[in-house]
């Protein structure tokens, strides 16, 4: 597995979804940071790493993040703080 950690600036709305399989539930939040060097990434963040972004972070915010790049290039945030 890969490591990343990036900073950037939320540009995008913060999508909030919910799926339901047979037995479990999970929430995701889905978003696009944008780096300084003006590179686009979109963001996914799972349970309760979901339910902080949708409560805690908003459009325009300055983060940091540490998490991996799964197969569909989009990163998988482990940690995340709003500087």
């Amino acid at each position: 597995m890969n490591l990343c950690f990036i900073i950037g600036k939320i540009i995008s709305d913060i999508e909030f979804k919910f799926v339901v399989n047979d037995r479990n539930k999970m929430s995701i939040s889905l978003f696009v940071v944008e780096l300084n060097n003006k590179s686009r990434i979109k963001i996914k963040g799972y349970n309760n790493i979901a339910d902080f972004c949708y409560q805690n972070l908003r459009k325009e915010d300055n983060i940091i993040l540490e998490g991996y790049i799964n197969n569909k290039m989009n990163i998988v945030i482990y940690k995340i703080n709003k500087l």
